[in-house]
């Protein structure tokens, strides 16, 4: 147990059961466990398997390569559109932490981790052509961007995309251009 995500237990208003109930049983199965993106992360060796996740409406215990498991039970729900390879289980009270369930799920993740099983790389991102013209005008925002991991270039392109109207997806450019220059991601 880390002291850690003892803390972050303690702290949670809501779900605070469902967290104990499925630390139980993630701990029983030998997993790591550590405190990484400000949520209590599981671990498999040196490989991230699941993080936890308090939402509004859940409790969601996120798989990072879930798209490559089995799924019997089918269980696994995706995060949303954008998500390629996370899947999540979801909790809404105790009863839902069906420990059998839930332990063959990790042992189906760390099946996939030792597989050395991967997610097919994403194609090659399309950037929407205001935010092109914005990098061809500007050389310091093209160097920041190209210096962004992968998945952060992805993010403001969605967020990007994600406007009807041209002028929205420029204004959009513009909010975020500081942001780009300093090497953050759209969340950070």
């Amino acid at each position: 147990m880390d002291a850690k995500v003892d803390a972050f237990v303690r702290r949670q208003k809501k779900w605070k059961p469902e967290i104990e109930a499925v630390r139980a049983v993630l701990l029983d199965c030998k997993l790591s466990e550590a405190l990484k993106w400000g949520k209590p992360c599981y671990g498999f060796g040196d490989d991230n398997i699941c993080i936890l996740q308090p939402m509004k409406e859940h409790l969601a215990l996120m798989f990072f390569k879930g798209a490559l498991m089995k799924d019997p039970k089918g269980v696994l729900e995706s995060q949303g559109p954008n998500s390629r390879s996370a899947l999540r289980m979801c909790f809404t009270q105790v009863q839902d932490v069906k420990k059998s369930v839930l332990k063959a799920y990790v042992r189906e993740a760390i099946r996939v981790e030792q597989a050395g099983l991967t997610v097919e790389k994403p194609k090659q991102l399309v950037l929407v052509d205001e935010l092109l013209r914005a990098l061809a005008a500007d050389k310091k925002l093209a160097a920041a961007f190209e210096k962004l991991t992968p998945g952060r270039r992805r993010e403001y392109n969605l967020y990007l995309s994600g406007a009807k109207q041209s002028k929205t997806r420029v204004a959009r450019i513009e909010k975020v251009r500081p942001q780009i220059l300093a090497g953050k991601g759209l969340r950070d």
